[in-house]
């Protein structure tokens, strides 16, 4: 069986400040902010956290089935998800609208300043999840990821109903939520993904302390960039998993879509999470060496040796097994 990735398609336009966004800032001038930044490097890149998420998955050879919006300019991003392993019948393609557009400039410290442009992902919420999976099957899991808040909302339930496990990811669609909706999104869910201030958002956002929510989820999965992930369960202290280091980030943009993509794998593998976890965070690893969200090679070999090296023989002996079927 194989996991479904709800969630944004889109492009990504990714820029380069060659300073530090900070310098920039006038403490006594933040209500009125006027700035204009002088990029030196642009690239366009293929992007959304669901398409993302399923492209992984799909170097992984899963069969992922990608569920989102995407635009009357969605052809050649079409082609090149299918010769990747990913499956796009089920995306929606807009007659009107363009696909979503992330704009996002990063500077020398690696802070990142960004802009959205939802463009067809506002259709997502026409899509009926029951429909697909009574076309496609069943999936394992489904991942809500950012998306249309109507559209994250009405996955969210239909998953429920149909009794297929969730794996909620509200990430930057937190900040556009209220209460009841941010609840809605969480409770129930097998799994919960987030990074460290999407974390203390969620709390703010729900009115749920830690615990409230750890009773609510099956385990709380936060990410906490070159600290690793943090696993979280009611009643069982939190397990960390230490990032897999690197000398070399080109961008970190797409790093945390990636972690996921080897976190879900495996699962679908019925790895314990520990294992699961460190899976991704290699995978993390590999697209901070890389510009662009889906411009990175997976290499068994070198995946199995960054694991043998940051955790052991042992976990690069479990993973070794499943991460060769994908050569």
């Amino acid at each position: 069986m194989r996991i479904a990735v709800t969630g944004s398609i889109a492009t990504d336009h990714l820029m380069v400040f060659p300073g530090r966004f900070a310098e920039q800032l006038i403490k006594e001038q933040l209500e009125r902010v006027s700035l204009s930044f002088l990029a030196d490097r642009l690239e366009v890149r293929r992007g959304g956290v669901a398409a993302n998420i399923a492209f992984g998955l799909g170097l992984l050879d899963l069969d992922p089935l990608l569920i989102g919006a995407a635009g009357r300019d969605f052809a050649e991003y079409d082609s090149w998800l299918r010769e990747h392993g990913v499956d796009t019948s089920a995306v929606q393609v807009s007659d009107t609208l363009h696909t979503a557009r992330f704009v996002c400039t990063t500077d020398q410290d690696q802070n990142q300043i960004a802009t959205f442009y939802a463009g067809a992902m506002a259709e997502a919420a026409h899509i009926d999840l029951a429909a697909v999976t009574e076309r496609t099957g069943p999936p394992l899991l489904v991942l809500i990821g950012a998306d249309d808040p109507a559209a994250m909302l009405r996955h969210t339930a239909t998953a429920h109903r149909l009794d297929i496990p969730v794996a909620a990811d509200p990430s930057q669609q937190l900040a556009r939520l209220d209460r009841e909706q941010a609840r809605r999104l969480v409770d129930g869910a097998r799994w919960l993904f987030t990074n460290e201030y999407e974390a203390a958002l969620l709390m703010e956002r729900t009115g749920w302390s830690e615990d409230d929510l750890l009773d609510r989820v099956g385990t709380w999965i936060t990410t906490l960039g070159a600290g690793g992930v943090s696993l979280a369960r009611a009643g069982c202290p939190k397990l960390p998993v230490p990032a897999v280091p690197t000398d070399t980030i080109a961008d970190p943009t797409g790093a945390g879509d990636a972690f996921r993509s080897g976190f879900l794998a495996g699962t679908a593998w019925n790895l314990p999470h520990e294992r699961a976890a460190q899976l991704g965070c290699a995978l993390a690893t590999t697209v901070l060496e890389s510009v662009g969200t889906q411009e990175y090679k997976l290499i068994p070999a070198d995946l199995i040796a960054r694991i043998e090296q940051t955790y052991g023989p042992g976990a690069a002996r479990v993973l070794e097994a499943q991460i060769a079927r994908t050569a």
